[in-house]
């Protein structure tokens, strides 16, 4: 389907636009884009292109820091011809922590090389004429390139759909070596926006664009990386805050999880009980019905799914369990929140299977005075055969019962 009247119009004159405001003669454009994790920033890139030419500097913290300086020759319809990316860890081992990879990206192949003390590692990855774009989790600079190489491929195209578009995606930062090419879609929606998905993101991202096509947001409120990222009219002081992000980094000892796995343990009677979970901040955002939208399962806390393991039968919330590992998950409404204990364990937080649910059961609701910024679980024993699970998080406290189930006397 083509996109409605008040979307992307006319796609001919909106990419004509496009292509005009990239040509080599045209003036220099500087600017900048920060992504921020409720109050907290994430990155921030400053970034210069001209005619054909992107160079980016940046740093980014996800959650370990990371600064950048990039040069990228673009091809036709905007694609990746040529990257070179110099990226400074400062909290990786010493041969690791200056990094230097060139990319470069022809019809049907793209031939990576990623270079530093400890050696070379190569990559020729086969496109089958697909277009191919570089992927950096946190720099939205590369996002822009990807919707640009996405907006001109679907106005080239001759056949319908014309709205949505394949590409592959590559990966520069060295915990992705191991990863082949992936995929991507992008599809344009109206009034200027466009929907992006890919192997890596779980979920839906959304961009908008001003009539130019120059990326003016994006949102990861529908992906698991909830950023909220802005256009700058002006290229930031990148190198001021690297060395912030550094300081921090290095006065906590090296690099902290945004959102750290954790374990709750606790006893009731002779029953051990262990939660498994991650814990994210609330860094100043609204929880209920934004970060956990209403009527959705969330994995109640942030990666890898909840694990809930006792060493006898219990029963929580009434849903009665033999001993063993299970996953929480929990469904938020306005008017209360159900508790959902699953059979499979292991799993990440994206990966729900509703055909494995054990039971499903409302758990009671409070608001607490004082919030909680970090997302914590926690068991206490009541008596030696009862006590209570309890999820507090912001200015919300859910709780449920967990009974020991008493073995039947036999008569």
């Amino acid at each position: 389907m083509m996109p409605q009247r008040g979307s992307f119009r006319s796609l001919p004159f909106f990419f004509a636009t496009l292509a005009i405001a990239c040509r080599p003669g045209e003036p220099e454009q500087r600017y900048g884009f920060v992504a921020r994790l409720g109050r907290d920033t994430i990155s921030v890139e400053s970034v210069t292109r001209r005619g054909n030419s992107v160079v980016i500097d940046g740093v980014d913290r996800f959650p370990r820091v990371r600064r950048r300086h990039t040069e990228i020759e673009l091809g036709d319809g905007n694609t990746i011809r040529h990257l070179v990316m110099d990226i400074h860890t400062p909290s990786e081992p010493a041969k690791q922590r200056e990094r230097h990879v060139t990319a470069d990206v022809t019809a049907d192949s793209v031939h990576i090389l990623q270079t530093d003390d400890a050696g070379k590692l190569r990559h020729d990855f086969a496109t089958a004429g697909a277009v191919a774009m570089a992927h950096v989790p946190q720099m939205y600079s590369l996002y822009e390139l990807y919707f640009d190489a996405a907006l001109a491929r679907a106005a080239a195209l001759k056949r319908a759909p014309r709205d949505t578009v394949q590409l592959r995606q590559f990966y520069i930062d060295r915990e992705f070596d191991r990863f082949p090419l992936h995929h991507g879609t992008v599809r344009l929606l109206p009034d200027n926006r466009a929907e992006i998905r890919h192997d890596w993101l779980s979920g839906t991202g959304e961009a908008s664009f001003d009539s130019a096509g120059r990326m003016l947001s994006y949102s990861g409120a529908r992906t698991t990386y909830l950023v909220d990222v802005a256009r700058l009219a002006s290229p930031p002081d990148v190198r001021s805050l690297a060395d912030k992000f550094e300081a921090v980094e290095a006065a906590k000892g090296g690099v902290s999880q945004l959102s750290p796995r954790d374990t709750a343990r606790a006893s009731i009677g002779d029953v051990s009980i262990a939660i498994d979970y991650s814990r994210p901040l609330a860094r100043g955002r609204v929880l209920l019905g934004n970060v956990i939208p209403y009527d959705r399962v969330w994995r109640t806390g942030a990666n890898a799914a909840t694990q809930f393991t006792t060493s006898a039968p219990v029963r929580v919330a009434g849903i009665q369990l033999a001993a063993g590992t299970y996953t929480l998950w929990t469904v938020p409404h306005q008017n209360g929140v159900d508790l959902i204990v699953n059979g499979q364990a292991g799993q990440w937080g994206t990966q729900y299977d509703r055909s494995r649910d054990l039971g499903t059961a409302r758990m009671q609701s409070a608001t607490l005075t004082t919030p909680v910024d970090q997302f914590t679980i926690s068991v206490a024993a009541r008596d030696a055969g009862r006590g209570t699970l309890t999820l507090e998080w912001g200015s919300f406290r859910w709780t449920a019962p967990i009974e020991v189930s008493r073995p039947r006397s036999r008569n």
